[in-house]
């Protein structure tokens, strides 16, 4: 039953795709605000059809921590939803993502339209730069800029590798940084079609102050990441 609840899903989720993308396009003719509107909606559409077809229930912990205004976020990356997900609740949220993806049709129209941060990776010194100077911009708009600290899908109880980007655009951006917990890859993994029921929990985590030394800074933020996301693991998963 799994199997074909998640088969389902997966045609609702690239339907989906499509019928925003194609059918909402008009959106990147206009300012970037009603693009970002479209994406918004998608979210939730993505959500509500993972909840009702393959039995996945997204819950959002922690939203007294959830920022308003322009800040950093860094979270735990396990799969997709973690892209998707954050656009349902944050109201101007602003990733940082794989150049690559950007010539994509429809896709990456809207996250350039979006003013999403997009990443050469394989310029190494010359990307990091790029990454902060974009960022800079966008906090300078009010954005909420997510990173994900480990720069790619991690398997649920990996051992964490927090590269260096997020240090950069903490010391940069001389804003508090907030943790992001999730326990997306049990459910939604990041390999695979399947979807296992039950329920994602996104939680935002007290906001680290700005202006500590690097090597705390990064101590303190995968030590709150990987405890919290432990621990919504079940002692099965864990």
């Amino acid at each position: 039953m799994t199997t074909v609840r998640s088969l389902l899903f997966v045609v609702w989720l690239y339907l989906s795709m499509a019928l925003f993308a194609v059918g909402l396009s008009p959106a990147l003719l206009l300012p970037y605000r009603p693009a970002m509107w479209v994406i918004r909606g998608w979210s939730k559409f993505v959500l509500f059809g993972l909840r009702w077809i393959a039995g996945v229930k997204v819950e959002f912990r922690g939203l007294e921590h959830r920022p308003e205004g322009a800040t950093l976020m860094a979270g735990k990356h396990q799969g997709m939803l973690d892209v998707i997900a954050p656009f349902a609740v944050l109201p101007d949220n602003c990733f940082i993502m794989k150049k690559e993806l950007m010539p994509l049709p429809f896709f990456g129209w809207f996250a350039w339209k979006t003013k999403m941060i997009a990443v050469d990776r394989s310029a190494h010194a010359k990307a990091l730069k790029d990454m902060v100077k974009q960022a800079r911009a966008r906090h300078a708009e009010g954005r909420q800029i997510l990173i994900f600290p480990e720069g790619t899908r991690a398997e649920v109880g990996a051992a964490p590798d927090y590269k260096p980007g997020i240090a950069a655009l903490y010391r940069d951006l001389d804003v508090p940084c907030t943790p992001i917990a999730t326990n997306s890859g049990v459910h939604w993994p990041a390999h695979g079609f399947r979807r296992y029921p039950g329920t994602v929990v996104f939680e935002f985590l007290p906001a680290i102050p700005a202006g500590l030394k690097r090597a705390e800074f990064m101590t303190v933020l995968e030590e709150r990441i990987e405890t919290a996301s432990t621990a919504l693991l079940s002692p099965r998963q864990a």
